[in-house]
């Protein structure tokens, strides 16, 4: 599962995943937890923890929670000020070895949660995907709009006194399966960008992993897997970019692809490719 210089928070307590919504909705705590334990012992450096649309007081309860069965150090996921605020105050750094969580996003819709640096230290993920413009929230379709939004965030973070390094960004990653605008391309492209930049110097750079294969089949026509393939493939081509961080599964097995390998191939051909024709390529992928 690991390859040496990449960072992954564990995704599964998510609310967004089908089966740990069950288990929020029914209430189980220990099998939350005993979420929380594979990952750790699966080798995440940090856990997520996402609770959705729940109130303040369930996500710092959450916190505690997980914090009672690991040492890892947890990733807040929220978009919420208010439940960010009620779960650094919950997060115990003592217990995570002194570590500081995680804080996921700000993005320039969000700024107010900045303000919670001056409660609490926390590593922001920096949602550069977004921007607004004339007073109004849009998402941003090429390299050049995804790079100026992550210029402008990160210098509002180092204004508030963070370093280069306590810095994640997160171009965002779109699913192949839908991909006919490109996203793939503009992800790479501000990766390049980025790297070019001495300003991004020590920065960290992040995706939600997992994304990317969301609605592809989890096997070709002959049963052999793709998923996996298919995020090494990207992490093949964008860790040299500076994509050291992923949230994403402990059960996948993340590899560097060889050159000429089936999967490298198809990403780098969908690379080449605009629109629907990106999209048939993938499809022949499968076949």
């Amino acid at each position: 599962m690991a390859i040496d210089g990449l960072t992954i928070i564990g995704e599964s307590i998510n609310d967004s995943v089908p089966s740990t919504k069950k288990l929020f909705e029914a209430g189980d705590m220990e099998a939350l937890k005993a979420l929380a334990r594979s990952q750790d012992e699966g080798g995440a450096a940090y856990i997520d923890v996402n609770v959705g649309s729940r109130t303040p007081e369930f996500l710092a309860e959450m916190v505690r929670e997980v914090q009672a069965v690991t040492t890892k150090p947890l990733s807040i996921d929220t978009p919420d000020p208010a439940m960010a605020r009620a779960a650094l105050a919950a997060y115990d750094r003592d217990r995570a070895g002194g570590q500081t969580p995680i804080l996921n996003s700000i993005s320039p819709l969000r700024l107010e949660m900045f303000d919670l640096l001056a409660e609490h230290p926390f590593q922001p993920i920096l949602l550069v995907s977004e921007r607004v413009e004339a007073g109004q929230g849009m998402a941003n379709h090429t390299a050049e709009e995804t790079y100026r939004t992550a210029q402008q965030l990160l210098a509002l973070a180092l204004k508030r006194g963070l370093r280069p390094e306590q810095v994640i960004i997160d171009p965002a990653i779109a699913p192949l399966a839908t991909d006919s605008e490109n996203n793939l391309k503009r992800l790479i492209g501000t990766l390049r960008l980025m790297r070019e930049d001495r300003a991004f110097r020590g920065v960290h750079v992040s995706v939600g992993l997992s994304n990317l294969t969301v609605m592809l089949p989890a096997k070709r026509a002959d049963g052999s897997p793709v998923k996996s393939p298919l995020e090494s493939a990207l992490l093949t081509r964008a860790m040299p970019l500076g994509l050291d961080t992923v949230i994403g599964s402990v059960k996948r097995n993340y590899e560097r692809l060889p050159e000429g390998h089936d999967a490298l191939v198809c990403l780098d051909d969908v690379l080449e490719l605009d629109g629907f024709d990106a999209i048939c390529r993938m499809q022949q992928f499968y076949t």
